[in-house]
């Protein structure tokens, strides 16, 4: 077994490699190296229960409806996915191509946005917490926080510049539109959470999963639960995603829509 001194040298190899896991993937690596390891006990996507699914919300429905479903599925389940948001497929589908596009160019071109600087704006490296978890997940990622302080856009690769501010421009209203429906529900004035700078402190995240050599033994994600009050998820058409009924106590599969956005509330209570 490798010592910890081992270890640390191993992660800040990879991390001086500034290409993350797609660099690995290019370098025609076939075997896993050990930091990404996780224990097997954790490996094994838990079993979803088929007779479950969280609710979907249709938002071109007469709006005392669509409020009354955004209530109770942040009530019972805290997570729901949108459809008829505003929001076209077309833009959905740029986005995500953008974003395989900028973490498809060169390692050259790639590795100079490679930063583990927290400074607002656009990074992108592999493993935020990759000198911390005990097992790095088979991932890389890029951010850009588009508020409070807005980025300098020159500073987003070009490759993927457009389409993350358009796309966070789109996201914002309909974050807008769903937290007045919340506030509806809650029977508070639709403009409160607003008022309460909740639309501020947006920041676009995309994970890139590159195939993996070993996949019996990495993950590409830990469970988690993520922070802010809502948060929206592209989810692609190759599915994968579970939540955590917590009524239940068992793991549901979120089964992509086309178009739709999934929808994640913190702590919404009646």
């Amino acid at each position: 077994m490798a010592s910890s001194t081992d270890r640390t040298i191993a992660l800040k190899e990879f991390d001086d490699t500034k290409t993350g896991v797609k660099g690995l993937v290019d370098s025609g690596m076939t075997s896993l190296p050990a930091i990404f390891h996780h224990p097997r006990a954790h490996l094994s996507m838990p079993a979803a229960t088929s007779h479950l699914s969280i609710p979907t919300v249709d938002l071109s429905v007469p709006r005392p409806i669509a409020v009354d479903l955004i209530r109770s599925a942040s009530r019972d389940w805290g997570v729901f996915q949108v459809i008829n948001h505003g929001i076209p497929l077309s833009t959905i589908q740029n986005t995500t191509s953008a974003i395989r596009s900028f973490h498809e160019l060169s390692a050259a071109e790639r590795s100079q946005f490679y930063t583990r600087s927290r400074d607002p704006g656009f990074s992108y490296n592999s493993n935020l917490d990759l000198f911390l978890s005990a097992a790095a997940t088979w991932k890389d990622t890029l951010r850009v926080s588009f508020s409070p302080i807005r980025p300098d856009v020159d500073q987003i690769p070009e490759v993927c510049r457009a389409a993350l501010v358009t796309w966070d421009e789109c996201q914002k209203e309909v974050a807008r539109e769903v937290m007045q429906m919340m506030c509806e529900g809650l029977g508070v004035d639709p403009k409160r959470l607003e008022a309460m700078t909740c639309l501020e402190g947006r920041t676009t995240v995309a994970h890139y999963y590159p195939p993996c050599p070993e996949p019996d033994r990495a993950l590409g994600t830990v469970d988690h639960t993520d922070a802010g009050l809502l948060a929206f998820l592209i989810q692609d058409q190759i599915g994968g995603l579970q939540v955590k009924s917590e009524t239940d106590e068992c793991w549901v599969d979120v089964k992509p829509i086309p178009g739709a956005l999934v929808v994640f509330v913190d702590n919404f209570q009646q």
